[in-house]
């Protein structure tokens, strides 16, 4: 399959992801292309992806969103260090899922540890991404990432 194929499905595979894994209702707003470097400006987790295509998913969100998030999925606040640990276990979910989305469709990856980042960060090393904006019915924005990397 090409790599506009695979990105394709990749893009399907995380907004089915999103939705099984997150229970609230989600809008999923047109994808685009972004150029380096993409700025984060409160928390995000970066997930390797490695096998039928190589790349990285990054999901860019705030402290708020991560609560608001958490507290949907277990009924309760997060907060403290919990907000950065479940950020990492948020991103773990939604990669997982989509590996598991992607290999009933014939497309095996594989992902990294996630990587939390917080503060302004600055991501560099891709020439362009893909840009999945995604509201929360409760308020806020998640942006997902998805960078390709060139074989």
């Amino acid at each position: 399959m090409t790599i506009s194929a695979n990105v394709q499905r990749i893009l399907t595979g995380t907004i089915s992801s999103l939705t099984t894994v997150i229970p609230v209702q989600l809008d999923v707003l047109a994808p685009s292309l972004t150029a380096e470097p993409y700025e984060q400006k409160e928390l995000s987790v970066l997930i390797g992806i490695v096998g039928g295509i190589k790349g990285r998913l990054i999901i860019d969100t705030s402290t708020d969103v991560i609560t608001r998030i958490g507290h949907a999925m277990f009924g309760m606040s997060i907060e403290g260090e919990m907000i950065e640990s479940f950020t990492g276990e948020l991103g773990n979910m939604i990669a997982g899922n989509l590996c598991t989305i992607l290999e009933k469709d014939g497309l095996i990856l594989d992902i990294s540890p996630p990587t939390v980042m917080k503060g302004t960060t600055k991501f560099f090393g891709f020439k362009q991404a893909f840009k999945l904006p995604v509201l929360l019915e409760s308020g806020g924005l998640l942006t997902v990432i998805l960078t390709i990397d060139e074989n």
